[in-house]
C-alpha cells in the first residue's frame, strides 16, 4: 500500500512538473510573441518617423511645353493700325530728269502722278502736302500784275517776279545801288513794291523751306548768317527786318552791314554760296562795281567765279542762278543771259 501511495505521489508530482513545464513553455512563447510584436511596432514606428523627416529624393521629369495663345485681333485694333498707316505722309516727286552734258534732245519732265487714289485719305495728309514741297498755289499771281510777274506765275514750284523755280533753300539778293533803284523807279516798279512782293512770298513758304535775304551796294547786309527755316517765328523776324532794315535809298545800307575790302558782287556771291542755297534770285541792272579800285566787274570774272562756286556747292545739278534785271544795257543783257543759262536758271528783264 505504501509503495502504491508513494508511486501515486511520484506520478502526481511528475504530472505537476510536466504541467508546470508546459505552462512555462506557453508563457515563454506568449512572452516572446509579445516582445516580437512590441519590437516590430517600435521598429515600424521608428521607420515611419525616419521616412517622415527624410528629405525626398530629387526627381527629374520633363515639363510640358507651354502653349501661348494670342487672342484674335479685334476690329478696333485693325482700325487703329489702318489709322497709323494713313498718318504717314505720302511721297512726293519733285525731282526732274536732267543731263549733266549737252545733248541733241531734251528729256521731258516726269509725269505728275496722282497719289490720292493710291493711299488712304487722312486729314494729316492735308497738312503734309503743305510741308512736303514748295509746290503750291499760283505763287505771286495776285501781286503787282503782269508787268512784274509775267502772267501771274502759275504752275508748279514757286514764282518770284515772273520767274518760276523749284527748290527748298531759297536766297534772294537785292542790288540796291543808286543806278538800280533809279531804273526800277523809272520803269514803274519801285523797290517799295519789290519789298512788298518779297514779304508776300516769305509768308507763302511752306514749313520745310529755308530762306535768306541779302542787300548790297558794294558792301552787303544779310538778314541772317544762315538760311532759316520758314517757321512762323522766322517769318515774323524777316518781316520785321524788311520793315525796319530794308534799304532802298540807293546811297548806303543801314547799319549793321558787312564792310570788307575789296568788296562788290564777287564778295557777295562768295557769301551767298556759303549759305548753301539751291535757288538764288539776283535783282540788279547787271552792272557791278567794286572797291577799292572803283572799277566795273567784268562778266567773265563773274562767270568763272560762279563755275568754281558751283563745283564746290555739292548741289545735285548745281545751284539754280536766276537773274531779274532793270534797265540793262544790251551787252550786259546778252552776257548775263549766257551766265544764267550755264547755271540752270532763268533771266527776266523788267520793262515798262
Amino acid at each position: 500500500m505504501r509503495i502504491q501511495a508513494s508511486n501515486h505521489r511520484q506520478q502526481r508530482k511528475a504530472e505537476s512538473t510536466e504541467k508546470n513545464k508546459r505552462v512555462s513553455v506557453l508563457l515563454a512563447v506568449f512572452g516572446m510573441s509579445a516582445a516580437l510584436v512590441l519590437v516590430g511596432g517600435i521598429g515600424l514606428g521608428l521607420l515611419t518617423l525616419v521616412e517622415y523627416y527624410k528629405e525626398p529624393e530629387a526627381v527629374f521629369e520633363a515639363v510640358p511645353k507651354k502653349t501661348i495663345k494670342i487672342p484674335p485681333k479685334t476690329p478696333q485694333h485693325k482700325m487703329n493700325v489702318a489709322k497709323h498707316e494713313a498718318s504717314r505722309p505720302k511721297p512726293t516727286f519733285t525731282q526732274k530728269l536732267m543731263s549733266t552734258k549737252p545733248s541733241t534732245f531734251a528729256l521731258p519732265d516726269l509725269p505728275q502722278v496722282n497719289l490720292d487714289q493710291m493711299l488712304p485719305l487722312d486729314p494729316s495728309e492735308l497738312v503734309s502736302d503743305q510741308v512736303s514741297s514748295l509746290m503750291g498755289t499760283s505763287g505771286m499771281g495776285n501781286g503787282m500784275g503782269n508787268s512784274l510777274l509775267g502772267g501771274g506765275g502759275s504752275g508748279t514750284g514757286m514764282s518770284f517776279m515772273g520767274i518760276e523755280s523749284e527748290g527748298s533753300k531759297l536766297l534772294f539778293i537785292f542790288d540796291v545801288s543808286t543806278s538800280v533803284v533809279n531804273k526800277a523807279e523809272k520803269i514803274g516798279v519801285p523797290f517799295s513794291k519789290i519789298r512788298e512782293e518779297t514779304s508776300k512770298l516769305i509768308d507763302s513758304l511752306p514749313l520745310n523751306a529755308r530762306f535768306g535775304l541779302i542787300q548790297f551796294i558794294r558792301d552787303y547786309k544779310p538778314f541772317k548768317d544762315e538760311l532759316v527755316v520758314a517757321t512762323s517765328g522766322n517769318k515774323k523776324l524777316a518781316q520785321a527786318w524788311i520793315e525796319e532794315s530794308w534799304s532802298d535809298s540807293g546811297t548806303r545800307l543801314s547799319a549793321p552791314y558787312v564792310d570788307v575790302s575789296p568788296n562788290g558782287i564777287e564778295v557777295v556771291l562768295d557769301f551767298a554760296f556759303s549759305l548753301q542755297p539751291d535757288v538764288i534770285f539776283l535783282i540788279s541792272d547787271a552792272s557791278f562795281q567794286r572797291s577799292p579800285d572803283n572799277k566795273t566787274v567784268p562778266h567773265e570774272d563773274i562767270a568763272k567765279q560762279l563755275k568754281a562756286l558751283q563745283e564746290k556747292s555739292g548741289v545735285m545739278g548745281g545751284v539754280k542762278f536766276n537773274f531779274i534785271g532793270f534797265g540793262m544795257k544790251e551787252e550786259d543783257h546778252d552776257s548775263m543771259k549766257k551766265i544764267v543759262r550755264r547755271n540752270g536758271g532763268k533771266l527776266r528783264e523788267i520793262e515798262n
